[in-house]
């Protein structure tokens, strides 16, 4: 609408006027330029949150998320045969050195894109039925020792509870009983968050299926 542009562009002409004075203080020492770049930095985040109509809240404690939530994510890999039901996928054929560590199965340089669905309790939705966000994103195996992958993905939410996105990025060392990602942005009710997602295998069924469940804490909200 009308005020958001006048908003968006308000933004953009302090941002203009910042990078100006910046590019004027020869007399200040390198540190001293560093914490003032990094508190105009902060305050423009601020001015695009009250852009939209919100407040920037940051939380003080790890134990006082601004907002949490635990969804259970499902991954079922294509397997030759089930397609219908299918939701994951080879991207890449396993390169030369892939193949030679294929055999003590950490499957080292291949490439799973997804399209996941996230529930909030451990089932898988019924048939026709909407799951509370999708998973959309890839995951590769990046250890030639042992079985761990790296994740980079968007949660979409598009259901009556949310609507909008997280994007997560992390590395699953499946050894470990618990695994972080990092939350580093949103969209929609999750506009411009940030957080930390704490994961967990709940599932294993054979070679093509697993259940993670993923505990979500968001430390910088707009609400």
């Amino acid at each position: 609408d009308l005020s958001g542009t006048r908003s968006s562009l308000s933004i953009l002409r302090s941002l203009h006027s910042v990078t100006v004075r910046l590019s004027t203080m020869q007399g200040l020492a390198p540190s001293s330029k560093l914490s003032l770049t990094v508190v105009v930095v902060g305050l423009l985040l601020g001015m695009a949150g009250a852009a939209h109509g919100l407040t920037r809240v940051v939380s003080s404690s790890p134990d006082e998320p601004c907002m949490n939530m635990t969804l259970y994510y499902h991954d079922i890999l294509y397997n030759g045969n089930n397609t219908a039901n299918a939701t994951t996928a080879a991207a890449t054929k396993p390169t030369a050195l892939a193949t030679t560590y294929w055999k003590n199965s950490t499957y080292f340089g291949a490439l799973m894109v997804f399209n996941d669905p996230m529930t909030v309790g451990k089932a898988l939705p019924l048939a026709g039925e909407e799951p509370a966000a999708r998973a959309q994103g890839f995951y590769f195996y990046d250890k030639q020792e042992s079985l761990t992958s790296w994740f980079g993905f968007s949660i979409v939410f598009n259901s009556t509870a949310h609507k909008g996105t997280l994007n997560l990025v992390g590395a699953d060392l499946m050894g470990d009983a618990t695994r972080d990602f990092s939350v580093v942005g949103g969209t929609g009710d999750f506009f411009m968050a940030r957080g930390v997602t704490t994961i967990r295998t709940d599932a294993i069924e054979g070679l093509y299926y697993f259940r993670l469940q993923m505990d979500i804490k968001l430390y910088e909200c707009y609400l």
